[in-house]
């Protein structure tokens, strides 16, 4: 009986194997439910109006799935092909772009920017000289976060001009600041050397080649396209519906629309070395470089999943954030925009990838998702619970915001009055940087005008400080200082440490 007992445990055992498989072998059934299930169940928690999820292993796609809807109040459901934001996940997609003209041998990646790109230029001559292709993908050639530059300059060489006025935060190579100006120069970078701008090379060497015909460069390429996202922001524990900006000056940083289907085939594209179909697009010694740690990020500029992570190492590869977790590298990296959210994350000695885009303005429920599917696909485990832990980690960091804010207004001296009548605050004022600002009279208080429709509507906070309060309602409150020269007329105001000087008018 000894024989025949095992022999039918081992069939049981072979069938109830195969039981668990799905019908497209792709995962076991058991992960793809629990998966699915805790994304329905954690929606909710986060108000996420809508989400698509991409899962791949060894190329093959195991869960792929659209969630809720496009957007609050409407019925249009978000699919698989809806297309969202990719935001700075794109970034990894820029430095494929280059790595391609370094195979074809038109770039190496220690070539000088300023040689490539004559009017290329920041306020450091030695740091100018010295800066590398390889320097623009890596956020540490030097430059702090410059991103109101891409906010009131919309065109890209406007913004390259403009760089020559921004002083290097600290020594090239020495630190770590994530910024977008650098990989909108890149972008610049592989116009110069290809002889097309960046949204169309990468579409037609990238994108076409890996089939993702639905995915598009640019908000502009994408905008036919009728199914897609609306972006949301949550004001007060409410999710509204705000409008979608461009911010076309710094495409190759953050522009890539995509949806759940094209997404897993770049996933996997990552995933296989940078081969489709079996043709190799990258060497393989160059594949390698994006993927290798190039700078060490401190821990003040890493996400604040470390409080639970807790990784040994964080680093910053070519477009990618890497750390260690459970054992294994993890590639990955975010993308946020006004209103909507994504993030990838790849394992790639587990040939293991996944994709999520959400359509609410930094929702973290994307970061528990990337973690619950590493430990459901990968280490066959279910028993925590990232959602909930997530959720309260980031609401205990914006209660200590709000707290600090607080802190802050408590300062403010009551009963006092501006210096001057409001009307002597009125008048243009300019920065070498950022441009020109202009401030009106409107309804009795003051508006500072900035380019692309940009309005600070200000009120008076104490002293020469005022409080403004963008016409972007979801964006944060701004202060602005003004100080007075020697004959008590206004010098210059600042605002976020930015300094703003008035323009004397000439009576000629």
């Amino acid at each position: 009986m000894r024989p025949l007992a095992l022999f039918t445990l081992l069939l049981f055992t072979i069938y109830s194997s195969a039981q668990t498989k799905s019908k497209k072998g792709s995962a076991p059934l058991s992960q793809v439910a629990i998966f699915d299930k805790y994304i329905q169940d954690a929606m909710p928690l986060w108000k996420v109006p809508g989400l698509s999820v991409a899962v791949v292993k060894d190329g093959k796609v195991m869960f792929k799935k659209g969630y809720g809807r496009t957007e609050l109040g409407k019925s249009t459901a978000f699919d698989t092909s809806t297309i969202s934001i990719c935001a700075s996940t794109t970034k990894a997609m820029t430095a494929v772009c280059v790595a391609m003209l370094v195979d074809a041998g038109k770039l190496k990646w220690s070539d000088k920017v300023a040689d490539i790109l004559p009017g290329f230029k920041i306020n450091d001559a030695y740091t100018t000289s010295q800066i590398t292709v390889k320097d623009l993908l890596t956020h540490n050639a030097g430059l702090g976060n410059a991103d109101w530059l891409w906010i009131v300059k919309n065109d890209d060489n406007d913004i390259l001009r403009s760089m020559q006025y921004l002083t290097p935060s600290y020594s090239l190579r020495s630190s770590f600041i994530y910024q977008n100006l650098m990989y909108g120069v890149a972008g610049r970078v592989i116009e110069a050397v290809s002889g097309k701008k960046w949204q169309d090379f990468i579409t037609e060497n990238l994108f076409h080649a890996l089939g993702m015909n639905r995915t598009y460069a640019t908000y502009t390429y994408s905008s036919k396209e009728p199914n897609r996202i609306s972006p949301h922001f949550m004001i007060n524990d409410t999710v509204h519906v705000i409008p979608y900006i461009d911010y076309p000056g710094v495409s190759a940083a953050g522009a890539v629309w995509s949806c759940a289907n094209d997404i897993s085939k770049w996933m996997m594209f990552m995933l296989d070395s940078a081969k489709w179909n079996g043709k190799r697009l990258l060497k393989p010694e160059t594949f390698a470089e994006l993927m290798k740690p190039q700078a060490i990020i401190p821990a003040n500029e890493f996400y604040p999943t470390m409080q639970i992570t807790k990784p040994h190492w964080t680093t910053y590869g070519l477009g990618w954030f890497q750390q260690d977790y459970r054992g294994k590298m993890i590639e990955f990296h975010t993308g946020s925009l006004d209103g909507a959210v994504a993030i990838i994350g790849l394992v790639p000695d587990e040939h293991f990838g996944i994709y999520i885009f959400e359509n609410l303005d930094h929702a973290e429920l994307r970061h528990a998702l990337m973690f619950k599917a590493f430990d459901l696909w990968l280490f066959n485990d279910n028993s925590k619970d990232w959602s909930n832990e997530l959720f309260s980690l980031y609401g205990k960091l914006k209660a200590d915001g709000k707290l600090k804010q607080k802190e802050i207004d408590a300062k403010r001296v009551l009963g006092t009055k501006p210096s001057l009548a409001l009307e002597d605050y009125t008048g243009k004022y300019s920065n070498e940087t950022y441009g020109e600002a202009e401030i009106k009279m409107e309804d009795g208080g003051l508006l500072v005008n900035y380019p692309n429709n940009n309005v600070l509507k200000l009120e008076h906070w104490d002293y020469d400080i005022f409080k403004g309060s963008f016409n972007n309602f979801w964006w944060d409150k701004s202060n602005v200082q003004f100080f007075l020269n020697n004959e008590g007329k206004v010098s210059y105001f600042e605002m976020d440490g930015m300094r703003y000087k008035k323009i004397v008018e000439s009576n000629n």
